[in-house]
């Protein structure tokens, strides 16, 4: 994992969970590790409630979760979107993430994925004055 991203890689992403941020009352998250013998969906939901990512007031947190070296990624947003959104909502975004990581752009792949997810909360969720469910802009690793 510690060859997965640069420093400046790293940035790059929080620079655009920021920014994807700015518009919306929505959080996302990225977390990275190695592996995982469970299927992405349900490692995803257990890293989600580790964050705690479902203390957002509306319910509107969004984790990318991948693992390296087992080659899985999961897009998961809590119940206030979900219930807004169709049942594939995150297809889009998984298969940008994974036509970038097939061609070695990982950054780029989660930054293009994270600026769109921003896109989207914005439009169910628009940026509101009293948000006050500001979680860590930083990538959490396992």
């Amino acid at each position: 994992m510690n060859d997965f991203l640069t420093p400046s890689q790293e940035q790059q992403i929080i620079e655009a969970i920021k920014s994807a941020e700015k518009n919306t009352s929505g959080e996302i998250r990225v977390h990275i590790e190695n592996n995982t013998e469970k299927p992405p969906m349900e490692r995803a939901l257990e890293v989600f409630y580790l964050l705690k990512m479902d203390a957002t007031d509306l319910k509107n947190g969004v984790l990318l979760y991948v693992a390296t070296e087992s080659k899985k990624l999961a897009i998961l947003g809590d119940e206030g979107i979900n219930t807004k959104v169709p049942d594939n909502f995150w297809d889009t975004e998984k298969e940008l993430m994974l036509s970038n990581f097939a061609q070695g752009e990982f950054a780029k792949g989660m930054e293009l994925a994270i600026l769109e997810v921003g896109k989207k909360l914005k439009e169910f969720f628009p940026y509101q004055s009293n948000d006050t469910n500001e979680l860590s802009d930083e990538i959490s690793k396992g």
